[in-house]
């Protein structure tokens, strides 16, 4: 077959490949693209509906800076982002090499903890505000009434939801490990802490790159486990009449901040969400760069 007659076999596909592309580039502009120009646009805007929505430059951004609650639902969900992060992706990685290792029934292991994950955040929030009310009760307390207990309830509530789901990502990594590296470490001596750290972790380091992002993404982003298990309570009063939800992470301050009695609040909560989204992204994309840095090229 000549370059000719190919070319007449791919000229068609070039001409009609709008007409399959176009639908997907119309419904990700205007479900995406449009309501997130939109949203930015309302940051800057005062508002009650959008159609009435008025310009104030970044007076909602000052709002949010000056805000309380913000600045302290933002370090709560950086730590609870970075201590779920590291519990999730050590004992997601812990499981998923030892059901590597040929145990008997690890298939059904596999399906034990990835079933969490298949249960909606609400509904697990509700389950596990039951079993942590329910233990808390002998000790005349409540997860509702002291924030610690608020913080690790909602730490073990992300922890058994997403530790499944990540080990079967470190499964394929490891499955992937070349056998000959590892038999190669062994025929040099190496003892098996060897093996795992010179050999296994950094030939799975693709697998920790997503884990790691999925972990630091959701731990920012968690909203309704956190409305489900804690609503934010307890709560404490500051000394000019404000009140901070002390379990209340970023989502959920935002989403309280939207429907608040302020005529500002829209507008506040608004510009709370674009702060929220660079952070986020920002975030992301920073420990992308960094663990992909550590990658090993197979």
């Amino acid at each position: 077959m000549n370059t000719k007659t190919k070319g007449l076999f791919k000229n068609p596909i070039r001409r009609w490949s709008w007409l399959f592309m176009g639908p997907i580039v119309a419904a990700f502009c205007i479900g995406f693209v449009w309501p997130f120009a939109q949203g930015i646009y309302l940051s800057f805007c005062q508002f009650r509906l959008i159609r009435d929505a008025k310009f104030t430059g970044v007076s909602n951004y000052v709002q949010a800076f000056s805000d309380e609650s913000f600045r302290h639902s933002f370090w709560y969900t950086a730590l609870f982002a970075i201590v779920s992060l590291v519990l999730i992706n050590v004992l997601a990685f812990t499981v998923a090499y030892l059901l590597t290792q040929g145990l008997k029934g690890s298939n059904l292991f596999r399906t034990v903890f990835f079933m969490p994950n298949l249960i909606g955040g609400i509904v697990l929030g509700y389950i596990w505000s039951m079993i942590f009310d329910g233990i808390l009760s002998h000790y005349g307390t409540s997860i509702l009434l002291e924030t610690k207990y608020g913080f690790w309830g909602l730490i073990i509530l992300m922890c058994w939801q997403q530790i499944g789901y990540m080990m079967i990502i470190y499964i394929a990594g490891l499955q992937a490990v070349p056998e000959d590296m590892i038999e190669a470490s062994k025929i040099d001596g190496a003892s098996r802490r060897q093996t795992l750290f010179k050999v296994t972790i950094p030939n799975v380091m693709p697998s920790i790159t997503i884990c790691s992002f999925l972990s630091l993404t959701n731990g920012f982003k968690l909203f309704d486990q956190n409305l489900a298990l804690t609503g934010g309570l307890p709560f404490i009063i500051q000394d000019d009449g404000t009140t901070i939800k002390t379990t209340e992470m970023l989502a959920l301050n935002i989403y309280n901040t939207f429907y608040g009695s302020s005529s500002t609040s829209p507008g506040m909560a608004q510009a709370k969400a674009v702060i929220f989204f660079v952070l986020v992204a920002g975030l992301g994309l920073a420990q992308l760069a960094y663990t992909r840095k550590r990658e090993v090229q197979q």
